[in-house]
């Protein structure tokens, strides 16, 4: 589980995609700080990598606000851009 959250926080820092929160877009670097943040403040609840995207790159805590990408002029929610690099990911480990 550890290397698949490691794998995600450096594939969203090396993104040259916005990430949108509570509708201000911030940079890749911007985003991985938030959600180490976020991680390490609700490690303790996480018991999967689905977990960790669930609770800590999904939507604001705050604001309920879901999390956007927008990658090549295209908008994705994270959590589902997230997932599809985690199936790869797997794919490619196993």
């Amino acid at each position: 589980m550890e290397e698949e959250i490691e794998h995600l926080l450096q594939y969203i820092d090396a993104s040259d995609c916005a990430f949108i929160r509570n509708g201000k877009a911030h940079d890749s670097r911007d985003a991985v700080a938030h959600i180490r943040k976020k991680y390490a403040y609700i490690k303790k609840r996480i018991k999967t990598t689905e977990d960790f995207i669930q609770y800590a790159a999904t939507k604001s805590s705050i604001s309920g606000q879901a999390y956007e990408v927008i990658c090549d002029n295209k908008k994705f929610a994270t959590a589902e851009w997230l997932k599809q690099e985690l199936s790869r990911f797997r794919a490619i480990t196993d």
